[in-house]
């Protein structure tokens, strides 16, 4: 297992386990000195699914691997039951 800065992992892309684009890593956040979550800038079709927030917080858990790309479980999709928070615009 190769250890990887968070800063090689800001900016890579975020897809889904179905093959999907998700977005771009913008900011990771820590809770006692491991990530917790990413927060991704949404493009792609997940887009219209997160009604005009610009981006989604997603836990840790649903991240699969981290190589060149992030892939992320197709869990980590928004909608209510998902427990993926959204990011309003005023935040950004």
């Amino acid at each position: 297992m190769r250890i990887r800065k968070i800063t090689e992992i800001l900016g890579l892309k975020v897809y889904t386990d179905a093959g999907d684009f998700f977005g771009e890593v913008e900011e990771a956040n820590l809770s006692e000195n491991k990530v917790d979550g990413w927060r991704i800038k949404v493009g792609g079709s997940v887009v219209p699914l997160i009604s005009g927030a610009k981006g989604v917080i997603v836990p840790h858990q649903f991240v699969k691997a981290v190589s060149d790309v992030i892939l992320i479980n197709k869990a980590a999709l928004p909608n209510p039951d998902s427990g993926v928070e959204e990011i309003s615009e005023d935040l950004m």
